[in-house]
């Protein structure tokens, strides 16, 4: 199965609940006007999909109700799809323009950001990358050893150090990991406590003058992992983690498991940042690069 029969499965939830019902309304109505527009807008709204974002869409409509692009109530859906996919772009690729490059996982605890790295780990070795991952989340054993099983999955080398020891020091062992092995990818797993927000930032401050120190140089992306299934919670998880690390991209998680998934369209325009990976499925190929065009075609086409 390809990845976009993968993505239509895993976006089903969220399909049902926005497409079905925008289906189910335009039953009702026989043309396109305000009644329409404000059904339309409740439905987006409760999809998750955002006031703000949901106002765009809608005042998008008019417009092209106004400028007869739109007369119809069976061209509502192909609209929609149009407006969506321009909305959120095509994502972009991670940067990987020097070797090593560092990607900093960020995100709170249960986000997913363990499956996210074997999975992105997983990518970026069958394209013929060497992967060196840091377990710099030392403030939970388990997570640890669940890194260290998703990274023996993908075929990449862990660097590690007891529970409890200083994230910035696995940070450390494993910068020289990588310039040792001349790996083209560092990947470094954080914690995710959000609800210490100062010690966060002091660890990624501290990780930071590390890599600024040992790899002046390097390509950097730092990625939050966003959990679908929060809905419009993840905006302020979003605007937290933003304080604490320069965000470069977004990886929108558990999609398969939410019904909310048009937070993926707030999120983008409450951030500005590009979604740069979709996951949609407990399996280590099912995170794959975000296309807004496949993303808007999963949703909208049977």
């Amino acid at each position: 199965m390809g990845f976009l029969a993968n993505l239509k499965a895993g976006l089903i939830k969220t399909k049902n609940a926005l497409f079905g019902s925008i289906h189910n309304m335009l039953s009702h109505f026989v043309r396109v006007d305000e009644d329409m527009l404000d059904e339309l807008e409740e439905i987006l709204i409760t999809s998750d999909v955002g006031v703000e974002t949901t106002e765009e869409i809608i005042e998008e409509l008019r417009r092209r109700i106004k400028d007869g692009r739109l007369k119809e109530k069976e061209q509502v859906i192909g609209a929609l799809q149009e407006i969506i996919k321009d909305m959120i772009g095509d994502g972009e690729p991670l940067r990987l323009d020097t070797k090593p490059t560092v990607v900093l996982i960020i995100g709170v605890n249960g986000a997913g950001k363990t499956t996210c790295i074997g999975k992105i780990s997983n990518q970026l070795r069958k394209q013929g990358k060497k992967v060196v991952v840091a377990a710099a989340d030392t403030f939970r054993a388990a997570a640890i050893d669940q890194l260290a099983v998703w990274c023996d999955r993908a075929g990449v080398e862990l660097v590690r150090q007891s529970e409890g020891s200083d994230p910035a020091a696995v940070v450390y062992d494993a910068i020289h990991a990588a310039k040792k092995r001349e790996a083209d990818v560092l990947i470094i797993d954080t914690a995710g406590r959000l609800h210490n927000k100062t010690n966060l930032m002091n660890e990624l401050s501290k990780m930071d003058r590390v890599i600024d120190r040992e790899l002046p140089d390097a390509c950097r992306e730092n990625l939050l992992v966003l959990d679908a299934t929060t809905g419009q919670n993840a905006i302020l998880q979003a605007k937290e983690f933003s304080k604490a690390a320069k965000l470069t991209g977004l990886v929108v998680n558990k999609m398969d498991g939410s019904a909310k998934g048009g937070m993926i369209l707030s999120v983008h325009k409450e951030l500005g940042l590009p979604v740069k990976f979709i996951g949609v499925g407990e399996k280590i190929e099912d995170m794959q690069p975000f296309s807004g065009e496949e993303f808007a075609q999963a949703l909208f086409e049977d």
